[in-house]
């Protein structure tokens, strides 16, 4: 039962991220169709009239701009969400919390495949961002049909689908942008196909998938006996949240995972104009990049993450996790060729590829049954707020400072969770924090 079951885990979290990063290479052409279509007096038309005070006559910062608030959108949304769904399903079970909300991310692939105005494009993605909150509920499956000791396991299979959903996302979305489902020069506003119909329909045929597996073949990981009966002080606040699971590590690796994630995703966010611009990538390349990446993110989250675990524990994996990412960063905004560029990449995804599945069983791993879905829905949510804040501060800093502050910036960032990684407490296998003090 576990083997099909983790594997519609991988597949929820992998939509999910898919869903947030597929539009990332289609940014300036989804910016010059909806204009032209919508015109100026329209939504659209008044969101560059409002990045354009900002920018100026910058046409590659309000196409930047553009994306971040794009991106933003959609991560704000799972970052309210994500801990509503997660307490939601530690009531009533994840099974039925993972039917509804897939059944909305379905219906949300296919408004944007339909998506000729601006405003249907919004909304679709709006419903989206709520559904894919469902993270969290996902994120529990895994905590509840794997033992304090084999927690890393379940937990790599998140992280894995995590980091390929980020990465293959704009892979994705640059290949499946060649599937022009109608020819732009007849495409008409409203409710109809457009040029970008085909990512849609990719998304919409492995949403639907996903939906099929649950509804057929997914049983319920959390029985009755096992639920969690406080229901009180329910919000939309995931920092009120937080104090809910006053619990010895949780509050700090979340912080961590928070930092840790917001200089990535500006990172990544940032590295696809950075590739065009510095390199002379076209779309195609750009494709090919992220599929290096999301390779090398294959390699090590599932399998030299697996092996530093078990022996040096999450704490220390995490630590070299975030130590990999740091050079991988200066060394990307500094690249003088192709091969240099990549090199960089590689130490980027490596240290993704440690330290991120580390950082989901250490969450896990503090938290008791009957509050997982809560305590991962907040971390999931603190990390979807970092990827909604992430690509908006790359983007400003690559507008305004130049194509290498980024980077810089980023690598600089990561001192502060590598320093907080320290400081956490050790985890018993019974899953119960001990005293600070003694190790793993």
């Amino acid at each position: 039962m576990k083997k099909p079951t983790l594997f519609i885990v991988f597949l929820t979290v992998f939509i999910d991220v898919v869903g947030f990063s597929i539009i990332f290479p289609l940014f300036p052409a989804m910016l010059d169709y909806y204009l032209e279509k919508d015109g100026v007096d329209s939504l659209i038309g008044s969101l560059v009239a409002w990045l354009e005070k900002f920018a100026g006559d910058d046409e590659n910062a309000v196409v930047t701009l553009f994306g971040g608030i794009l991106g933003s959108l959609y991560g704000v949304l799972q970052f309210v969400f994500a801990p509503i769904w997660g307490a939601y399903s530690d009531k009533h079970g994840r099974r039925p919390t993972l039917v509804f909300t897939l059944s909305g991310i379905v219906f949300a692939n296919f408004i944007w495949m339909f998506a000729g105005s601006f405003a249907l494009l919004i909304f679709g993605r709006m419903l989206a961002g709520i559904m894919a909150g469902n993270i969290s509920t996902a994120s529990a499956v895994a905590a509840d049909i794997t033992s304090d000791k084999n927690r890393a396991s379940g937990m790599i299979i998140i992280g894995v689908a995590l980091g390929l959903g980020f990465i293959l996302g704009p892979a994705i979305g640059g290949f499946a942008h060649k599937w022009q489902m109608i020819d732009p020069e007849n495409a008409v506003g409203g409710f109809n196909l457009h040029p970008f119909s085909g990512p849609a329909a990719i998304a919409l045929i492995i949403s639907a998938l996903n939906w099929v597996l649950v509804v057929f073949k997914l049983s319920e990981s959390l029985p009755p006996e096992k639920r969690g009966k406080d229901t009180t002080k329910r919000g939309f606040n995931p920092f009120a949240q937080l104090k809910r699971i006053d619990l010895p590590g949780v509050a700090r690796t979340n912080l961590i995972y928070f930092a840790y994630w917001t200089a990535f995703s500006s990172v990544e966010f940032t590295v696809t104009f950075y590739a065009m611009e510095k390199h002379g990538f076209v779309p195609i390349d750009i494709a090919w990049m992220f599929v290096f990446i999301g390779v090398t993110l294959i390699l090590f989250q599932g399998g030299v993450a697996r092996q530093f675990i078990k022996r040096m524990g999450e704490r220390r994996t995490a630590l070299t996790g975030v130590f990999f990412t740091l050079p991988g960063f200066i060394i990307i905004g500094n690249a003088d060729g192709t091969s240099v560029l990549y090199g960089g990449l590689f130490l980027m995804a490596a240290g993704s590829g440690m330290a991120m599945p580390s950082l989901n069983s250490l969450v896990s791993r503090y938290t008791p049954a009957d509050r997982q879905g809560l305590s991962l829905g907040v971390f999931r949510s603190l990390g979807s707020l970092s990827r909604a804040i992430g690509p908006i501060i790359g983007g400003v800093l690559y507008w305004k400072f130049g194509s290498t502050v980024p980077y810089w910036v980023g690598a600089g960032f990561l001192v502060v969770p590598f320093f907080m990684a320290i400081g956490l407490p050790p985890v018993p296998e019974n899953g119960e924090p001990e005293a600070a003090g003694s190790e793993q």
